[in-house]
């Protein structure tokens, strides 16, 4: 089917124009082809304390979008081959990590602990400052992995942080490195490498959550922002960047079909991941794409590389559905219907039914999966699936019980039964010595109450108890939440979430 850009334009300008009529933050929405930017419609203010209205040369923070240009350069440059173990280009890395592959690390199936997911675990706040060496210091320390390599999907940011530490004595300081062989060639001017979050760049629009009450803030970010997710640019110049891709221009030409071709699972099967790109569902054609989120900061992209289009979405405020937007713009350009969201399955909390230390929880049609939460839609036949590659999921109800896959990996749940109570069991103080971490547990008229950090970071949180020895907690910092799942047995208590499930701790 041919695209028709105008029908495409007419949906931009309508996602822009109600970003303007709600007065508070928005977007830019770039549409583009072989030779670049073809239409921009943009709505909404890049600055609420200067009411700077955004346009397409306003600069947004790329985050995960970042990813693909790490992987382009390490294709381009050669040294480090996708089959080299980590430990080749990293020897101070723990040897189970240092054993994964260089292309596992960077398509999602490496088993590899999310850095920021793992400080949270440890009562860290993702908003506290940690500097690039600290930050790879505790990483590679960490002598364990979510699951074996190649076995599912989950996403983390650590390999392409340690890609730049073992790229980086080949090319230099990354920034400049991706300046001159890709970005000052092209013309793409606009495009920065901020490292940290309080880094100035050129016109660069801020970052905004709304609070329960409706209230505006600024996003922040403590974590060094690294390769996997610190480029920052115009919606204008992403799409020239991306149209240059497509168009296999120098300096970057036959890169695009490389980093989007799927990567493949150790038994053969191939996800929907290659090397920071990734193929979007529901449109019936090739569609490659990639998202990006940092506190405020909710991005997609997408090129139909058969039809030669694409469309570019960056937005400064937290409640935008980048993905979805990004979609129903190519959608409409196609003259396609994206299926509804499901009502298949039923509300409820569920646990892994096998007594292992994996859950979900159902609302009107939204999974949250260990933590990360994902809209399914009706793919017929009573199954409800994601429209996210690096979160697939596919899920029917099946009597009592939800089954299908998340992840590449078979999963069944059972409803967390009604008389569910906490141990006394696991009252008490839990340590990590080589983490020098705590917390303490305490039990008392059948609720149970996590306690842990220092100072004015010493948080406590309930726990809702699974059933089979599990406990789910929550906490929240600004407009992200992480809900950790902890498994207790009799001396050790695991803890679980979506991207870091390598942390034990002993009775103290």
């Amino acid at each position: 089917m041919p695209f028709d850009l105008a029908r495409a334009q007419a949906h931009a300008d309508a996602i822009a124009a109600a970003w303007a009529a709600a007065r508070g933050p928005g977007g830019a929405i770039v549409l583009f082809d072989r030779s670049g930017p073809r239409a921009t419609a943009c709505g909404g203010l890049a600055s609420l304390d200067h009411a700077l209205a955004i346009t397409p040369d306003t600069a947004f923070r790329w985050a995960s979008i970042t990813k693909h240009v790490l992987a382009a350069l390490v294709l381009r440059e050669g040294g480090i081959a996708l089959d080299d173990p980590l430990g080749t280009h990293l020897p101070d890395l723990a040897p189970t990590p240092a054993a994964v592959p260089v292309g596992r690390a960077l398509d999602m199936t490496s088993g590899i602990a999310d850095a920021m997911e793992a400080l949270w675990q440890l009562g860290v706040p993702w908003t506290a400052t940690h500097t690039r060496e600290a930050l790879y210091r505790f990483t590679a320390a960490i002598d364990a992995l979510n699951y074996t390599p190649g076995t599912e999907i989950s996403y983390t940011n650590t390999g392409y942080r340690w890609i730049q530490h073992a790229l980086e004595p080949r090319v230099g300081p990354l920034g400049d490195a991706w300046r001159d062989a890709f970005f000052a060639p092209l013309g793409l001017h606009s495009v920065q490498f901020p490292e940290d979050f309080t880094d100035p760049v050129p016109n660069l629009a801020t970052g905004y959550w709304r609070d329960e009450a409706g209230a505006w803030h600024s996003g922040r970010y403590g974590t060094h922002l690294s390769a996997s997710g610190g480029l920052a640019g115009s919606a204008r110049d992403l799409a020239g960047w991306l149209a240059a891709l497509l168009a296999e221009r120098a300096p970057v030409q036959g890169l695009l079909p490389r980093l989007a071709e799927r990567r493949r699972l150790t038994d053969g099967r191939a996800t929907g991941y290659g090397l920071g790109i990734a193929h979007a569902p529901f449109l019936g054609i090739p569609l490659y794409g990639h998202g990006g989120s940092l506190p405020g900061f909710k991005n997609h992209v997408l090129i139909a590389p058969e039809h030669g289009i694409g469309v570019v979405l960056l937005s400064n405020r937290e409640d935008t559905d980048p993905l979805g937007l990004a979609l129903e713009v190519a959608a409409a350009g196609l003259g396609a219907t994206l299926p509804p969201a499901t009502a298949a399955l039923p509300d409820g909390l569920f646990a892994a039914e096998d007594g292992s230390p994996f859950w979900i929880e159902l609302a009107q049609g939204r999974v949250t999966f260990l933590g990360a939460a994902e809209q399914l839609f009706d793919a017929g036949d009573g199954w409800a699936v994601s429209r996210s590659p690096y979160m697939w999921i596919r899920l029917r109800h099946e009597g009592g019980a939800i089954a299908g896959e998340i992840n590449h990996v078979a999963r069944r749940f059972v409803p967390v039964p009604r008389d569910a109570a906490p141990d006394p069991a696991w009252a008490g103080r839990w340590r990590n010595d080589a983490l020098g971490a705590a917390f303490e547990v305490a039990v008392a008229d059948g609720t149970a109450t996590l306690t842990m950090g220092v100072g004015p970071l010493r948080t406590a949180m309930p726990l809702v108890p699974l059933g089979a020895g599990r406990a789910l907690g929550r906490r929240s910092d600004g407009p992200w939440a992480q809900r950790p799942c902890f498994a207790f047995g009799a001396d050790s208590t695991r803890v679980v979430t979506n991207r870091c499930r390598v942390f034990s701790f002993r009775r103290a």
